[in-house]
């Protein structure tokens, strides 16, 4: 009896150890977020006092600032655009590529697994000035010959680039997710008449929802928040998304002492991810643990 309370008061040290260290990381990250929202809405001269007052009033005009005479409307546009086109993009080319993988053995398999496992060492950063280096020798290339520029400055070409560097992450979650599900499934759809794209899509797929949702979360972070690859490709202020946006905003809002419509940006920037992740955090854990059956 001495040993088993001598355990149950470890257990229960232990368990309190772990919530305290949760609720400090949870204050370390909500404390951050909750002062930039208060601050975008505070007036200017109430950002020289104490930065941890709470504002007067509401000051609403900050987002009617950041949204209009900072163009991050626009920005956001160019945002929405570029992240939805390059989920598009990348679902429809790693969901057949990971069912493959993962449900198939054909002569291959092992060197494109490697391929796509060493692409998840290489980062995107270190590869920007070698992918623009290519698409500005394809423009030169194209101006030669049809008289016309493409590869730079355009959204499609910029979701493309966000797709493929995302490939490696993606496969190799998706196809982890796939290789769970037992064979019982498509072995019953392909007695039932079902082909194998009617079996990956209307069964597959379905099953796979959660992983499917952890994959576009992860991506969508990734996309919204990027901007180095934006600024590289994308010369034209005017066509950038809002990360890259957001930093020209700062350096202009610093400039002109005008803080209030730059954290009103941050929180423009930080308010699609926070909505979407509060949609999907259910199936965020689950995607990435549970197979096709349940013991």
């Amino acid at each position: 009896m001495k040993l088993k309370s001598e355990a149950n008061s470890g257990e229960r040290l232990y368990k309190i150890f772990i919530y305290v260290v949760l609720g400090l990381l949870a204050v370390l990250i909500l404390v951050p977020v909750l002062w930039v929202v208060m601050a975008s809405v505070k007036e200017t001269v109430e950002h020289y006092g104490n930065p941890w007052a709470l504002p007067t009033h509401l000051h609403w005009q900050n987002f009617v600032d950041a949204w209009n005479k900072a163009d991050m409307g626009a920005y956001m546009g160019h945002s929405v655009l570029v992240t939805g086109l390059a989920l598009v993009i990348l679902l429809v080319v790693a969901l057949p590529a990971s069912y493959c993988l993962a449900r198939f053995k054909f002569v291959g398999q092992k060197f494109f697994n490697t391929c796509f496992m060493a692409g998840l060492f290489i980062n995107v950063n270190y590869i920007v000035v070698p992918i623009y280096l290519m698409l500005a020798d394809g423009d030169k290339w194209l101006k030669n010959f049809l008289g016309n520029t493409f590869l730079l400055n355009n959204h499609v070409v910029v979701a493309i680039v966000y797709a493929a560097t995302a490939l490696p992450f993606t496969i190799y979650l998706l196809s982890s997710y796939f290789a769970t599900l037992p064979h019982d499934f498509e072995e019953a759809a392909y007695i039932d008449g079902a082909g194998y794209w009617r079996t990956m899509l209307e069964i597959i797929f379905p099953m796979a929802k959660p992983s499917i949702i952890t994959v576009v979360l992860f991506n969508f972070l990734s996309f919204w928040n990027e901007y180095i690859i934006v600024k590289t490709l994308v010369v034209d202020k005017d066509l950038w998304t809002l990360p890259a946006g957001l930093l020209n905003l700062m350096q202009a809002q610093q400039s002109a002492a005008e803080y209030g419509p730059m954290y009103a940006g941050l929180v423009l920037v930080m308010l699609p991810v926070l909505i979407l992740y509060m949609c999907v955090q259910k199936n965020l854990t689950k995607g990435m643990t549970v197979g096709g059956l349940k013991g």
